[in-house]
């Protein structure tokens, strides 16, 4: 029986042997699975996938909130979970993930100061002429950029993204207030402003970040027992403000002196280049101090003067007009780390860029191009004055250079 059962298996064997042609290479491709098979497209199972995990956090935050149940905290210093699902997840959408440790861990790890090179990289790169007038007036629409304040309006002059961000204005358009002894570094909205309180600096409300951090160490004798802040007044009577304009992608990338001062340091800074958009500095505490920023410091007629240029996604480039050797995201740094370079006692001559060096440092005064963005970022002032200094500001205000920000 086993053996007859064999032999109709060996006939019927034969017979489908002798039927069926011999596969062209086509064919062969089909049976392999490659070739005529679509090719597997994981981006709409990940989109789909990614999408069904963000809704399942969604209601599960709701939940959570209809029976009062807290929602878990993090260790902050915890790092998210490296999984595709993350990944995706943060390019989704980052204002859902949950705990906010892992949300800000995860935004720190996004490598930005790549991106930001490329970014320039793509910036400096020259459009054909019939290309220009459509790409900028789309970024004119985007950002709500006034081109009427421009040196130049016709867009086919600017050959490249980066010559467009960074046009000049005509010079009657930012008229500087004789009246006050400081004025708006740039064009922006104010975030926040104050008096400096047990060395800590508030980035928006309820948010601060070190004042030594920011500003590093600095070689000013004290007593041991005096803060870091107290360290900086050069009277007992002063005490130290603070204000922070940002720069909107939309406003005008070039900053300005304050005031007349004399810088004596540049603190370069290398550090990570997240965004300094209100909305992400709220849940990064202290951002200014994480991002890549140069730090001029000096005096004016009141003591301690410091205007910081914090840089940003796509701001890796910061540049001081006066500084040629200033080189900002550099592809690779020491973590912590920060160059000094000092102006004092480089002989009286006309600064590189403008500014006039002597043996004090350079001189600026009111009004005058101190440097520029490669894009939008933030200012930061920290100066020494007389306790009844007083801001004529209101947080979130939009501000133009030359404005005053506060009189005594």
């Amino acid at each position: 029986m086993a053996a007859a059962l064999r032999r109709a298996c060996r006939g019927v064997t034969a017979r489908t042997k002798r039927s069926v042609p011999p596969l062209s290479c086509s064919q062969q491709s089909l049976s392999s699975g490659r070739g005529l098979l679509p090719r597997p497209r994981p981006l709409p199972f990940l989109l789909l996938t990614g999408g069904g995990y963000l809704g399942y956090q969604h209601l599960k935050g709701r939940s959570q909130q209809e029976d009062g149940t807290p929602p878990h905290l993090a260790n902050p210093t915890q790092a998210p979970g490296a999984t595709p699902i993350a990944f995706l997840c943060y390019i989704l959408s980052v204002s859902t993930l949950r705990p906010l440790a892992n949300r800000v861990a995860l935004y720190r790890s996004f490598p930005t100061r790549l991106l930001s090179r490329v970014w320039g990289r793509l910036n400096g790169l020259d459009l054909p002429t019939w290309l220009r007038k459509p790409v900028y007036s789309l970024y004119i629409w985007t950002f709500g950029v006034n081109m009427q304040e421009a040196a130049v309006e016709d867009l086919h002059h600017y050959r490249n993204l980066g010559e467009f961000f960074r046009r000049r204005l005509k010079p009657a358009v930012r008229p500087l207030c004789a009246s006050s002894c400081l004025t708006s570094p740039a064009d922006g909205r104010i975030l926040h402003f104050g008096q400096v309180k047990n060395s800590e600096v508030e980035q928006v409300k309820g948010v601060t970040y070190s004042l030594e951090n920011f500003l590093g160490p600095q070689k000013r004798s004290s007593s041991s027992s005096s803060s870091f802040k107290d360290s900086l007044l050069s009277s007992p009577g002063n005490e130290l403000f603070h204000v922070v304009v940002y720069l909107a992608p939309g406003d005008y990338h070039c900053f300005h002196s304050p005031t007349d001062w004399r810088v004596e340091l540049r603190r370069h800074f290398p550090g990570v280049l997240m965004s300094v958009n209100p909305g992400v500095a709220r849940w990064v505490k202290e951002l200014f101090c994480l991002n890549e920023r140069v730090a001029l410091t000096g005096q004016w007629q009141h003591g301690f003067f410091s205007l910081t240029a914090v840089g940003a996604t796509n701001v890796g480039s910061i540049r001081v007009y006066f500084d040629q050797e200033l080189h900002t995201n550099a592809p690779r740094y020491s973590k912590g780390s920060f160059i000094d370079r000092s102006y004092v006692a480089v002989g009286n001559q006309e600064a590189a860029g403008g500014g006039v060096s002597s043996a004090g440092g350079v001189s600026l005064q009111k009004g005058e191009a101190l440097g520029e963005f490669n894009l939008g970022s933030t200012i930061v002032l920290l100066f020494e004055a007389p306790a009844d200094f007083s801001f004529s500001l209101q947080p979130g205000q939009r501000i133009k250079v030359g404005e005053p920000l506060g009189s005594l």
